[in-house]
């Protein structure tokens, strides 16, 4: 559980704030208006963990699409818009359960009322987002370009702007592609308001250095208890985002359950195609939800056991053959081509006792 406690706002039929565990959302690349290869990419989202989904929504055509994917689909459906609020009116119409907007791009005062008019009528949330990308030019000017104090005074003078047209059903994003920038502004913020905080890196990069990027953002930002829902954005396939986003929680002790894999780097002991090996066991392990375990892969037999005293079980290899260890016990010898296959096996065991 966070330490934070922030206001308690629903998402369709997802919680977040008070003292409920953050979530994990990703944003779809298909286009919106193709309502099957969208639902299609929210459903395979979905099996790998993905709790909330934002698609975009640039045209009249995309708006009127979310009532159909939201048909096919199980986790709440956010609408992002920029420019034009009609899109937003739209976009709830059609059974959005919370819309992104930015109300400095959206247009003049009414436009956003207008819009925030529509989202009190159907009570669902909007989350008020900005990046560094989009700070206004007075701000730019009086911190002398982009810094974490201009975000956060962007997105509070937004907060405020809604306020007072009467609504507080917000939940505030304020994102950067520099990572110490991003966590400073999270900090500063999370000081100043009680609304739930949607954090992530934005622009990280691809798999590889947005990965290390938003792990060492979110992680300094998370372990302060500061966040209710987290995006990993990386250029590339979004399953790849809510991998990383579970992996980022559980080594931070947020979630549990499913297998943690633990593998050694290799040196020149190693006799094994050993990094083939642990990238079948993580493929392999993550049907396993329900155990809630540790396993290790190790390359040889000479520290393999010792390596994986603190695994639950483990498989190391050795010259042709390879060793099953359970709590750093060698239980018995298999041949190499069999090591995946006797893993498998025991893993299915553990999980019909755990199922008891």
């Amino acid at each position: 559980m966070k330490e934070k406690v922030t206001k308690v706002i629903h998402i369709g039929n997802q919680v977040i704030g008070g003292d409920h565990p953050v979530l994990i959302q990703s944003m779809c690349n298909t286009k919106t208006e193709d309502v099957e290869a969208t639902f299609n990419q929210i459903l395979k989202l979905e099996a790998a963990g993905c709790e909330i989904i934002r698609v975009a929504v640039p045209t009249m055509e995309a708006a009127k699409a979310l009532s159909q994917i939201k048909e096919k689909i199980h986790i709440p459906l956010v609408a992002d818009i920029h420019f034009d609020y009609r899109l937003a009116i739209a976009s709830i119409e059609n059974g959005a359960d919370k819309i992104r907007i930015n109300p400095g791009n959206i247009g003049s005062a009414d436009r956003v009322k207008a819009v925030v008019d529509k989202a009190k009528e159907k009570n669902i949330p909007i989350r008020v987002g900005v990046n560094s990308g989009s700070l206004e030019k007075e701000l730019l000017e009086k911190y002398g370009g982009v810094t974490a104090e201009g975000l956060v005074e962007s997105a509070l003078d937004k907060v405020k702007m809604i306020e007072q047209m009467g609504y507080d059903n917000l939940v505030i994003s304020i994102k950067s592609s520099d990572v110490m920038m991003c966590v400073k502004a999270h900090e500063l913020i999370s000081a100043q308001t009680d609304y739930p905080l949607h954090v992530g890196i934005t622009e990280s990069g691809t798999v590889a250095s947005g990965n290390i990027k938003s792990a060492v953002g979110l992680g300094i930002i998370l372990n302060q208890g500061i966040g209710d829902t987290i995006r990993v954005s990386l250029t590339g396939d979004p399953v790849e985002e809510i991998k990383s986003a579970k992996l980022i929680l559980k080594t931070l002790g947020l979630r549990k359950g499913g297998i943690e894999v633990v593998s050694c780097p290799t040196c020149g002991r190693t006799r094994i195609d050993l990094i083939n090996l642990a990238n079948q066991v993580e493929t392999m392990t993550s049907q396993f939800d329900s155990l809630n375990i540790k396993v290790a892969v190790m390359g040889c037999v000479v520290n393999g056991p010792g390596e994986a005293r603190e695994a639950d079980i483990g498989i190391a290899g050795g010259i042709g053959e390879g060793l099953l260890i359970k709590k750093g016990q060698v239980v018995r010898k298999v041949p190499e081509d069999q090591l995946l296959e006797t893993l498998r096996r025991e893993l299915e065991e553990m999980a019909l006792q755990a199922d008891r």
